[in-house]
């Protein structure tokens, strides 16, 4: 127990610590708010306006296949130090995680996670326009009516 005494003392006062800096922000730091301070930052841009749309989902798998690679990236730094002491294991294991990844990407790609076109270009021949996806669930603001779309008069 007395090798973990330090660990644990060092947790204690970072919790500490954080604890008490929220603390002192909250009550020594003056509050005057503003529109613009609680603006959302758009670097440096006043946004004139609402968006029009909901901020498009795959910028988001965009951003988790960028994740993916960097994980992958962090894992093959320490194998390529110790490749050698691995042997044949060591490579065979890293092939197979490369082809995990490999073909994770091949399924975002193939469910169209980098297709940033227009929709109507991207639906396929003959699909009813009348198919519930998430495309057809989302209200588009700003279109239409009042509420956002055709079925505002209904």
């Amino acid at each position: 127990m007395a090798d973990y005494f330090p660990i644990a003392t060092l947790l204690v006062v970072a919790a500490l610590f954080s604890g008490l800096s929220f603390f002192a922000s909250r009550m020594l730091g003056p509050r005057r708010p503003t529109t613009a301070k609680s603006a959302p930052y758009e670097c440096g841009i006043v946004p004139e306006h609402e968006p029009p749309q909901r901020f498009p989902v795959r910028f988001y798998l965009v951003a988790m296949i960028f994740i993916i690679f960097d994980i992958e990236i962090i894992f093959i730094y320490p194998w390529a130090v110790v490749y050698r002491r691995l042997g044949g294991f060591g490579l065979l294991e890293m092939i197979l995680f490369a082809v995990a990844v490999f073909v994770a990407f091949v399924y975002l790609i193939s469910h169209g996670a980098l297709d940033w076109g227009p929709v109507s270009a991207r639906r396929p021949v003959g699909a009813s326009p009348w198919v519930r996806t998430t495309e057809t669930t989302i209200r588009r603001v700003g279109r239409g009516g009042e509420h956002g779309g055709e079925d505002a008069a209904a």
